[in-house]
């Protein structure tokens, strides 16, 4: 049997793209999709791509009836979701926040880095962080999961390997990484105009980004102990897609390929290329895919590591997607068969 999902927030790149995916899921019908500014407007409408594929009009959040929906999905801006989850989880709904709102198990923390008071601090410690490949079984009895971000899923599943295996210095950790400009969102800002974005390289956050202690959270959950990281982050003119090289030293000697192999296999959504295999964000767009390749230069200590995901599926709607079919007992990758877009 089927269940109904709710979606606040459908009009930016996350929202459609959990409306491209969630049409074609086989075990959703699709109840509400919210906006207050563009309530009454049938999602087609914005969204041509989605003619004949979603018949629903945009609704008011507080007419919506997602009290009444299994699964509601909030693809907000960051403050928005804490303010609705504690009703919805008191009327029984299953819960998925794209957003930032209950990745930081700590208030203090979260309010530091995103500049606000959190409405339900309480609600905090009960969310799942939402990365399938470290806490599947929390995922599948959770009535509230945090999303992971799309820079913390490249970094995190690039790193995972190595700490836990703990052949590496987990104080000296650095990562490197690039990301197309819809990680932006859709609103209207100066730095991704075409011609401000075009034809343009830039790192950005190098003091200190909200997705670093996401990173460092959820490396120190797999490590036991807290980590050292050094995160830049870097705006590319590619609409979608995420690199990120990782760099790490080897304090054990050990079988890189082979460890990286064998902590993935099974792994539906991680991909670990043959030795000496460069990834490419195009090789991932549009799908729900990781595909990583691990590096030993010329023998050293250094291990460098190349996580790519598009930061659209894998990095957000596609992995809540997954983690929704966690959580109602569906296949994992049920209505994420995608396979990657080329050219």
């Amino acid at each position: 049997m089927g269940i109904r999902v709710g979606i606040v927030g459908g009009t930016g790149y996350t929202g459609v793209e959990l409306l491209r995916l969630l049409a074609r899921h086989p075990e959703v019908e699709l109840a509400a999709i919210t906006s207050r500014g563009d309530a009454g407007r049938p999602v087609s409408d914005m969204f041509p791509s989605l003619r004949g594929h979603v018949d629903l009009a945009f609704s008011d959040p507080a007419q919506a009836g997602l009290e009444r929906c299994d699964a509601v999905f909030f693809a907000t801006p960051n403050g928005i979701a804490m303010q609705q989850v504690p009703a919805l989880l008191d009327a029984g709904v299953k819960v998925i926040d794209l957003a930032a709102d209950f990745r930081l198990k700590d208030e203090a923390s979260w309010e530091k880095w995103y500049g606000m008071p959190h409405a339900c601090p309480e609600v905090l410690k009960g969310a799942v962080y939402g990365l399938p490949e470290v806490n599947r079984e929390q995922v599948r009895s959770a009535q509230l999961v945090a999303n992971p971000g799309c820079y913390p899923t490249a970094v995190q599943l690039g790193f995972i390997p190595l700490i836990e295996a703990g052949v590496v210095d987990r104080a000296s950790l650095i990562a490197d990484a690039k990301s197309g400009v819809s990680g932006a969102g859709r609103k209207a800002e100066v730095h991704t105009l075409f011609a401000e974005a075009g034809d343009n390289f830039k790192a950005y956050g190098v003091p200190g980004h909200r997705h670093l202690p996401e990173i460092r959270q959820g490396l120190a959950a797999v490590a036991g102990e807290e980590v050292g990281l050094t995160f830049v982050p870097h705006l590319t003119p590619l609409i979608r897609g995420i690199h990120a090289t990782l760099y790490a030293r080897l304090t054990k000697d050990c079988d890189l390929q082979a460890l990286f192999e064998n902590r993935y296999r099974g792994e539906r959504f991680v991909d670990v290329l043959p030795a000496g295999s460069h990834p490419e964000t195009r090789s991932v767009r549009a799908s729900n895919n990781c595909r990583i390749a691990v590096h030993r230069p010329q023998g050293g200590d250094t291990v460098v590591v190349l996580s790519v995901i598009d930061n659209l599926v894998k990095g957000a709607a596609g992995q809540a997607v997954q983690n929704m079919n966690l959580m109602f007992g569906f296949a994992e990758s049920c209505g994420l068969e995608l396979v990657p877009v080329l050219p």
